[in-house]
């Protein structure tokens, strides 16, 4: 809701870093700079430890997103090597809270199946929407000039794979990028009646815990042909996944 006011700048962090890079450059450009925009930035309650600052994120905390886990380096490497390895990629973003359970997932898709997995923390899906829907302005208003591309296409246009996006909120949210995500996208989210639990139970019944992040990949990679469907049924039943569980979208 709160992208439909055109000078509301929002954020969605997870850690103390991305919360303090994101209020020292809204103190820039309200009282340094004196633009005319105010912030809206969500934080929870939820206790988790608080990692140091990557180095050299500021830029993509405050543009909306970062790499944080790059399967390509050696901390976030497989540790089960597969023949077919370079096939199975996957890239994984997740907001606020929910970034703990997307990364949750991505040591379960290394450890158990093998995948090359890059995780990105995304802080606003709606500021990398409105800095892609300007560039497409651009673009169309100046033929003449080279065509731009907007920054979140930039930074997932690197590899290969398809993209899943995880978020507390309605998938509409984080669906509203679709356009410029260049493969496969899909959506996580909590669309139904709101209901009152533990975080655990929430996150499990609206399908966005670790569990349904990896079964969403999964479905994904076979959709490519690269997971057979008894791989999927084995990893349902072993994490206890009820395929005729109730839909959060009607229940």
């Amino acid at each position: 809701m709160a992208g439909t006011i055109p000078n509301c700048v929002t954020y969605d962090p997870t850690y103390a870093y991305e919360l303090a890079v994101i209020i020292q450059d809204g103190l820039r450009r309200m009282y340094d700079e004196m633009e005319s925009v105010f912030y809206y930035i969500t934080t929870m309650n939820e206790n988790y430890v608080q990692p140091e600052m990557p180095e050299g994120v500021e830029e993509g905390i405050i543009r909306g997103m970062y790499l944080l886990e790059d399967g390509d380096a050696t901390d976030y490497a497989t540790t089960k090597p597969r023949k077919e390895l370079s096939a199975l990629r996957v890239r994984l973003l997740g907001s606020g809270t929910i970034l703990r359970e997307v990364r949750k997932a991505a040591t379960t898709l290394r450890e158990d199946f093998g995948a090359h997995v890059d995780v990105w923390s995304v802080t606003s899906f709606n500021e990398l929407r409105r800095e892609a829907l300007t560039v497409s302005r651009e673009n169309m208003l100046n033929p003449a000039a080279k065509i731009k591309k907007p920054f979140v296409t930039e930074q997932l246009g690197g590899k290969q794979g398809p993209v899943i996006a995880t978020t507390d909120y309605m998938m509409s949210y984080s669906d509203q990028i679709r356009e410029f995500v260049p493969d496969t996208y899909k959506v996580l989210g909590t669309d139904g009646f709101g209901r009152s639990d533990s975080r655990e139970k929430l996150r499990h019944f609206f399908e966005v815990d670790a569990k349904f992040i990896v079964l969403a990949t999964l479905t994904e990679l076979r959709a490519r042909g690269l997971i057979e469907a008894k791989q999927i049924a084995a990893f349902m039943k072993k994490e206890g996944i009820d395929q005729n569980k109730p839909n959060p979208l009607t229940h």
